[in-house]
């Protein structure tokens, strides 16, 4: 049971890493209006984006659908419970699948600009609150649970938010803030690498490689600082055998340490990302997008393990602390896990499909000479 808990809490790890990854998409769409320069320029780029922006939605439907699947009480307890946070983050992408849908309609009684601004908007506000909705992993929130409700006819709630607010309290919380804006500078930093990857368009390029710099180097900064409050915050660890829980002080960065693989892991991200923004600065940006795009996969995947490896309460009630969630008393029975464990191997298909996709739509450099035609514009 306890191999089952920990391997469905590493492919929801997975992808949560691969989505924050994919909003490359979210980041390159908050450059709509700074970047390019001319008519024909934004539609080079929002085209780019629109090959791509459905994998990041897609890819955010289905780490929900794991979660839900193989720990269903954390996906009650904070989709249910902050449902105001959650709603703003799927309105955002709402938003977003109507501003590639219609922008470019014939007849649209919103007008090519109103749908840009809805790209814009998504880019922002999506990548800022998803990031305050991972740091309550680390940061916790105000609910209560109690799995014997389940048998209360009359009221059969097991975890209840104990806010008015529901979720949007998260917002004023310096630390869940400092991750949205990691996550926001993160994601404009793959949008630039994409820019530089996937166009064929020197102007674009060398703004792009302008623009970069200043975007990294805040994201860098703000990383840091993530960390290293992180590692020095107090965490909380479960007894596996009582269930009790207690603080511990410093718990991530001695959990780096218990389970040194996960720390690896980490620096190897870690230097993944900065050589590859090296070269996007100065050498080849065409590789820099895959070399800091993996590094972003692995160092994201090792603080989402951190947050419930090594006995870690992975979201902390604020109100109670005995009723916080892990992995042993959020989980799905058994058989369950066992069984989506089966379907679970048949993963590296859908990624050898969605690498044929990905490979077959970006082959070649896109050039603004493509989309002169009406025809080719898509989006």
């Amino acid at each position: 049971m306890i191999f089952f808990q920990h391997y469905w809490w590493f492919l929801v790890s997975l992808l949560g890493a691969i989505l924050v990854f994919l909003l490359f998409v979210q980041g390159g769409q908050t450059l709509l209006f700074s970047l390019p320069k001319t008519a024909d320029e934004r539609i080079l780029l929002i085209n780019a984006l629109g090959r791509k922006w459905g994998l990041t939605f897609t890819t955010l439907v289905t780490f929900g659908g794991a979660a839900f699947a193989s720990f269903p009480l954390f996906y009650s307890t904070s989709f249910g419970g902050a449902y105001w946070l959650w709603i703003a983050i799927l309105f955002s992408f709402v938003i977003q699948a109507a501003g590639y849908e219609f922008r470019n309609k014939v007849g649209n009684l919103l007008g090519e600009k109103t749908y840009e601004y809805f790209l814009l908007c998504n880019g922002l506000f999506s990548t800022i609150l998803l990031g305050v909705a991972v740091a309550m992993f680390f940061n916790g929130a105000a609910f209560t649970m109690e799995k014997a409700n389940i048998t209360n006819a009359a009221h059969p709630v097991i975890s209840s938010w104990t806010t008015a607010w529901h979720g949007l309290e998260a917002l004023v919380q310096p630390f869940n803030l400092l991750l949205g804006l990691v996550i926001f500078f993160l994601a404009r930093t793959l949008g630039l690498l994409f820019v530089m990857y996937q166009l064929d368009h020197e102007a674009l390029t060398q703004r792009a490689r302008k623009q970069l710099l200043i975007n990294a180097a805040l994201f860098v900064v703000l990383f840091v600082v993530f960390v290293l409050w992180l590692f020095l915050k107090t965490g909380y660890q479960v007894n596996p055998d009582s269930g009790v829980i207690f603080a511990q002080s410093n718990k991530y960065f001695f959990n780096m340490i218990a389970v040194p693989w996960l720390g690896i892991l980490l620096l190897a991200g870690v230097v993944s990302v900065l050589y590859g923004l090296v070269r996007a600065l100065f050498f080849n940006p065409r590789c820099a997008f895959w070399f800091t795009g993996a590094g972003v996969v692995l160092a994201v995947l090792s603080l989402l393990l951190c947050a419930a490896f090594n006995n870690t309460v992975y979201f902390v009630s604020t109100v109670n602390l005995q009723q916080s969630l892990t992995l042993y008393n959020s989980s799905s029975s058994a058989f369950t896990l066992k069984t989506m464990s089966i379907v679970s191997l048949f993963i590296p298909v859908v990624v050898a499909y969605i690498t044929f996709v990905w490979r077959s739509l970006s082959k070649t450099k896109l050039t603004e000479a493509e989309f002169t035609e009406k025809e080719n514009i898509v989006y």
